[in-house]
């Protein structure tokens, strides 16, 4: 049973999920809603499979309301058609589960990357078919990725370039520390899900603490 964690704030709304040894945080601010309103922080436990199974009977074009009261048990989700003339309400349970350490730690990373999210997506498919885990080095030449297994090895290295036509294309690379860590592919590939939602992505590396890999969509 996979469970997550909902914090209502004040300007944004989170969505916590733990996966084994992986933190998966979905951020939405609050000026990413048509209405927003939060008169208390709230956290609220989940299951995202029963999560799911109500936002599957949504309608593409409905618009979702979700409310739900301090103290409560339950929490309820809206759909209302676009034309107004169909309103449908599931109430779900809440489950308890513990909420105080989740965050991710403000630190120093030794290096960090930017990049376009569907290259970095294609890296991480192409070297799956290779091996099982991938090796990423920043240096000052760049940084590389690279990888193993039964029928040989793959390298693919990046360079710095800033000279581009369109911002997303640039791979930028704040390097204070040269790193070198290697990370399960299968990781990695479930991290580029979120592709999708950015043009870019941010990857901060450091050999203290674990990876992050940040999609930033920036709503108009």
């Amino acid at each position: 049973m996979r469970t997550s964690t909902v914090q209502a704030q004040g300007s944004r709304f989170r969505l916590w999920i733990r996966a084994t040894s992986r933190w998966f945080l979905f951020c939405l601010r609050s000026e990413g809603f048509e209405h927003y309103r939060c008169d208390r922080n709230l956290s609220m436990g989940m299951n995202l499979g029963n999560m799911s199974k109500m936002l599957k009977c949504a309608g593409n074009d409905d618009i979702i309301t979700i409310k739900a009261d301090d103290g409560s048990d339950t929490v309820t989700f809206m759909f209302e058609s676009p034309t107004q003339d169909k309103i449908a309400d599931f109430e779900m349970k809440l489950m308890d589960i513990d909420s105080e350490h989740l965050g991710i730690p403000d630190a120093e990373y030794h290096s960090i990357v930017r990049m376009p999210s569907g290259e970095f997506s294609r890296i991480c498919k192409d070297l799956s078919s290779i091996g099982d885990t991938v090796v990423i080095s920043v240096t000052k030449e760049g940084v590389k990725f690279s990888t193993a297994g039964d029928i040989g090895t793959a390298n693919i290295v990046l360079r710095q370039n800033t000279t581009v036509d369109k911002p997303e294309d640039a791979i930028v690379i704040e390097m204070n520390e040269p790193v070198s860590l290697s990370f399960a592919l299968r990781y990695m590939n479930s991290f580029t899900k979120a592709t999708p939602l950015s043009e870019t992505v941010t990857i901060s590396l450091s050999s203290e603490l674990p990876v992050v890999v940040e999609y930033k969509n920036h709503m108009h």
